[in-house]
């Protein structure tokens, strides 16, 4: 029999994170490593880049950083192509990487638009198709939707809610497709508030007090309660779970 605690580790997979510069993607690299994952990195933003994958190998683990634009299926194409060259294989997607806008409907240009959904809804496509491509089965891709891709905003965030509400359907879709045909469970989580990049844009004070309207815990959350969902999702935790997107929102897209 396993242990329990045995399905949440990782070890001799190779886990993909996109968007893995700063922020939450660099929290789930960390925690992918820290349950035993190899660990290739992707941004557009190399600066960055290499620390991260610094700090990979200080928990004992391999790591690769490769600047990557997601919105560019060459790119995915390539990103995929290196992590399979460097290790062998890829077993894990982390479809991380993601712009947001707030811009009333009326005045958001085309160009701001599409720009929002290539990066958040194409890119994630681009993504998982190069990877579906190599991934044997028992892989397993985590997309990182939204809780604005299941209620309403407090801001204008047309682009960014319909790129995030696209993914979860784009999860069903390709969990269909694959889950039983290739073995590859494709899941997603839809985190609420959390204290990063995209919400420091943000006024402190209105969205504080949404949350506080909207949400029974009232608080923004914590990187390692993210960390946790995103975990379980990769692993042979969640064996038996596909097509489904998990809210960790503190109760707001339940409220």
């Amino acid at each position: 029999m396993t242990a329990l605690l045995d399905l949440f580790r990782l070890d001799g997979k190779v886990a993909l994170v996109t968007g893995a510069s700063s922020g939450l993607g660099a929290g789930f690299a960390r925690a992918l490593a820290e349950v035993g994952a190899d660990v290739v990195l992707a941004a557009r933003r190399t600066d960055r880049l290499e620390g991260v994958a610094e700090e990979i190998r200080g928990l004992g683990r391999r790591a690769l950083a490769v600047r990557a634009d997601v919105s560019e299926p060459a790119d995915c194409d390539s990103l995929v192509a290196a992590a399979t060259s460097e290790f062998g294989h890829v077993d894990i997607l982390i479809n991380n990487a993601g712009v947001g806008t707030a811009v009333p409907a009326t005045r958001e240009s085309p160009d701001e638009f599409r720009r929002v959904i290539d990066v958040n809804l194409n890119g994630a496509y681009w993504a998982a198709q190069a990877c579906g491509r190599v991934m044997a089965p028992g892989s397993s891709i985590v997309n990182i939707a939204s809780v604005l891709g299941l209620i309403k905003s407090y801001a204008p965030q047309a682009a960014y809610a319909a790129s995030k509400a696209g993914l979860i359907g784009l999860t069903r879709d390709l969990a269909q497709q694959w889950s039983g045909r290739k073995g590859i469970r494709v899941n997603a989580v839809a985190p609420g508030y959390f204290a990063s990049e995209m919400t420091a844009g943000l006024p402190e004070e209105p969205l504080l007090n949404f949350i506080r309207q909207t949400s029974p815990l009232g608080r923004l959350g914590v990187q390692h309660e993210l960390d946790a969902a995103v975990v379980f999702l990769a692993s042979p935790a969640s064996g038996y779970i596909t097509g489904s997107t998990l809210a960790v929102d503190g109760g707001m897209s339940g409220h």
